[in-house]
């Protein structure tokens, strides 16, 4: 059994402002930095650093080849992350005094995954294997649909929610993550139990987990409904921390683990990751989390 993550990879440009800019101002930063990012790149440096083996797929430009360097150091496999001449995906983040974040995002090579390269990448992977993906790269119908032709067990990240994504065939996935406004999208619910009962009930087949940032984390599924909320911390930065709690659960969830450990583990993983500046960088390592 391996885990597969087809997922984005970005250059994260973070701009520390007072409060978030307004339409027509200009407003001076207190301070600028470079990190790496991208749901795929953070999800699979999270699954990694809590010690499961993860192989990342997708596309980078000349300009994102660092961050492979990054994916390679920590152990992730990178064999089919492919590189080009067009420019790697970025963001640009404003990071609040109070810790809160608003990014643009721009796709770049991300959003120019092909159908034969897609195919390619998933060539390797058997029945059994963990598909892992966000709604950050192209061909997104395509990668799922194949998974399920090779019987893999895939996991879907609906962030950040498009309206494509009601028209993927979500049926076929094992388990769907979303936070609550990617919930209201797929259901016109606006609390977390009507948006739990809504998924649960029309795609019966599908597990779902329900992240609700500061408040925890609820999951539904064939185990039953579960539900975990992380200690309180002082946040500096909450950029990256869900993408640290989704690969922190899906390496429990893929190794077996029962699901209230898993949420109980992501919770803290993410709640550490928070007071600390940037996504990828803040993500913790499992020796982290047992001192």
């Amino acid at each position: 059994m391996k885990i597969f993550n087809l997922g984005s990879c970005c250059i994260d440009h973070v701009y520390h402002v007072p409060d978030f800019v307004r339409p027509g101002e200009t407003l001076p930063c207190t301070s600028y930095e470079i990190h790496p990012g991208g749901k795929g790149l953070n999800q699979s440096l999270a699954i990694a650093k809590a010690g499961m083996r993860v192989e990342h797929g997708g596309k980078i430009g000349q300009d994102g080849a660092w961050l492979k360097s990054l994916l390679n150091d920590a152990g992730v496999t990178t064999d089919k992350l492919l590189v080009t001449n067009e420019p790697s995906g970025h963001a640009n983040i404003q990071v609040s005094s109070t810790g809160e974040n608003a990014i643009v995002l721009f796709g770049g090579t991300n959003r120019q995954l092909t159908r034969p390269e897609v195919e390619h990448m998933l060539s390797s992977c058997e029945a059994g294997d963990f598909l892992v993906l966000q709604n950050e790269i192209s061909e997104l119908e395509t990668a799922i649909n194949i998974g399920a032709e090779r019987e893999l067990r895939m996991i879907f990240n609906a962030a950040p929610m498009t309206s494509a994504v009601l028209n993927l065939p979500l049926d076929r996935l094992e388990l769907l993550i979303i936070n609550e406004t990617e919930g209201e999208a797929l259901t016109e619910q606006n609390n977390p139990d009507g948006i739990i009962s809504t998924l649960a009930a029309q795609r019966p087949s599908v597990n779902i987990l329900l992240t609700l940032g500061a408040a925890g984390a609820w999951y539904a599924g064939r185990e039953g409904r579960f539900s975990a909320t992380p200690p309180k911390v002082d946040a500096l930065d909450t950029t990256g921390a869900g993408d640290t709690f989704t690969g922190y659960f899906i390496a429990e969830y893929a190794c077996g683990s029962d699901i209230q450990s898993a949420l109980d583990l992501a919770c803290r993983a993410a709640a550490l990751s928070v007071t600390r500046a940037g996504a990828a960088s803040s993500i913790p390592s499992r020796d982290e989390l047992q001192a």
